[in-house]
């Protein structure tokens, strides 16, 4: 049971995804501070200066009513941010790096010997002397 539990981990793909995880929480963090610093100001300044962002109060006066539009947006931002990035960094070079493996692990198909000269030249002949005796002409 445990020889089997070992080699469930150690044959890569729980290893792969570990590593996976461990990028993938480093660079949400990343570009949650990215949009936290840079694209939510940006988003804000659109509400205007005295507003709290981009939304509107459902109940004026009254914060809990406060729908913020520019939360939704940031996240959709921090979303395709994060996934081109993974998309391009990971799924791009794995994939060319999967067809190239997928390229050399299919079996070669043999090439054909190339036809010797003579052996050639004798089939021309061959069909010369079929075609005189069609039309009754003899060599």
């Amino acid at each position: 049971m445990i020889k089997g539990f070992r080699d469930f981990v150690l044959r890569g793909n729980v290893i792969e995804l570990a590593i996976a995880v461990v990028i993938g929480s480093a660079f949400t963090a990343l570009v949650g501070a990215f949009t936290a610093n840079i694209i939510d100001p940006v988003i804000a300044s659109a509400g205007g200066i005295d507003a709290a962002g981009l939304g509107f109060w459902i109940r004026p006066g009254n914060d809990a009513t406060f729908v913020d539009v520019g939360a939704v947006l940031t996240a959709v931002v921090t979303f395709l941010i994060t996934a081109a990035v993974v998309y391009f960094l990971f799924v791009v070079p794995m994939n060319r790096a999967s067809a190239r493996l997928r390229a050399l692990a299919a079996p070669q198909e043999p090439e054909e010997a190339p036809t010797p000269v003579d052996t050639v030249l004798l089939t021309e002949m061959r069909d010369l002397l079929k075609d005189l005796a069609a039309r009754g002409v003899r060599p």
